[in-house]
């Protein structure tokens, strides 16, 4: 059985990028989970949609790879051994979670809301984790300059957020809807940090992937056959194709932020890829606007002080940098 490894996959100068490239993927997938929850007039409709055709992707190509395979072999010896702890297969329940709240709030808040406040989530929750040592790469300290960093981006996200909050805005009507994104945020750490555990036991991020929809969407289905016979259906499922990749699209990030925890960490994984979500976000919402987007001038510069905000917390600055120096000698 793969036991972890402190030997990186991939070096910083070529880990961040893929991180950030992935990261573009999110905001886009958010624009169509969203439109798709619009359409069918049914949130959990729309995330069981996404969760199920990313399950069928990734059981394809789990049957026809060789290492999705000799992953498949591996999974079941790994839970029943307690390679590691058990609860990590239900990590799917987070992206179910994230899936829905972008179903659900996209619609309302626009790409850049919705993205910055799963920001602010990810970014507090990637200090936690790696401070816990649940990912692959063991503990990692709390640094004054890491914190600085989450205050910063808390303070930009409320920068950033400001906008629908003024005029005749309800703000009772928009509290949901931007808690649960920032709820779901705050999971994303735990998830990759989970995933990245498992993918070094099952031997491929392809295996955890599949794991991860399964249970995703073993939680999804119970749910919308709970609404189905509370509510009854909503809107039939449209025709145009592109309705359908936000599956695909979870697939990729899930799948790569699996494999990238394990050489850069969690937390430098997911400030990684939320400098993607963010400069995604903001084009999406400024290029082809959802109905409800608000991209006013605190929005754009709120936004650019999250990015400086992660730019802070990663640097590596020189240890007592900010330390309290005392008084110098000789005076």
């Amino acid at each position: 059985m793969p036991q972890p490894s402190s030997r990186s996959a991939f070096p910083l100068a070529l880990g961040l990028p893929i991180a950030v490239a992935t990261g573009l993927v999110i905001p886009l997938q958010g624009r169509i989970n969203g439109a798709l929850g619009a359409r069918l007039n049914d949130g959990i409709a729309a995330a069981v949609v996404s969760f199920t055709t990313g399950l069928l992707l990734i059981s394809a190509i789990s049957l026809a790879t060789p290492k999705g395979r000799a992953g498949l072999q591996r999974i079941m010896p790994a839970v029943r051994n307690r390679s590691f702890p058990r609860f990590y297969v239900m990590a799917g329940a987070i992206g179910a979670l994230f899936v829905f709240a972008q179903s659900f709030t996209v619609a309302l808040l626009g790409v850049a809301l919705f993205t910055v406040a799963a920001v602010t989530g990810q970014t507090l929750s990637g200090l936690l984790v790696d401070r816990m040592g649940i990912g692959p790469g063991g503990k990692r300290a709390i640094t004054g300059v890491r914190v600085l960093g989450s205050v910063l981006t808390v303070a930009a996200v409320a920068w950033a957020v400001s906008p629908r909050f003024g005029g005749d805005a309800d703000v009772a009507s928009l509290l949901l809807p931007v808690l649960l994104p920032l709820a779901a945020g705050f999971l994303m750490s735990f998830q990759q940090a989970m995933n990245g555990t498992a993918t070094v036991h099952y031997g491929t991020p392809v295996a955890a992937t599949l794991v991860n929809f399964i249970a995703g969407s073993t939680i999804l289905w119970i749910a919308w056959l709970i609404k189905l016979a509370v509510a009854g259906p909503g809107n039939p499922l449209p025709s145009e194709w592109w309705y359908y990749l936000g599956g695909p699209m979870g697939c990729l990030f899930i799948g790569l932020a699996a494999l990238l925890v394990r050489s850069l960490g969690v937390l430098i994984t997911g400030l990684g890829m939320i400098a993607g979500q963010l400069v995604g976000s903001l084009l999406l919402d400024v290029v082809i606007p959802s109905p409800g987007a608000v991209v006013a001038l605190p929005t754009v510069l709120g936004t650019v002080l999250t990015l400086a905000a992660i730019i802070v917390a990663t640097l590596p600055w020189p240890k007592g940098s900010f330390a309290r120096r005392g008084p110098a000698k000789g005076r």
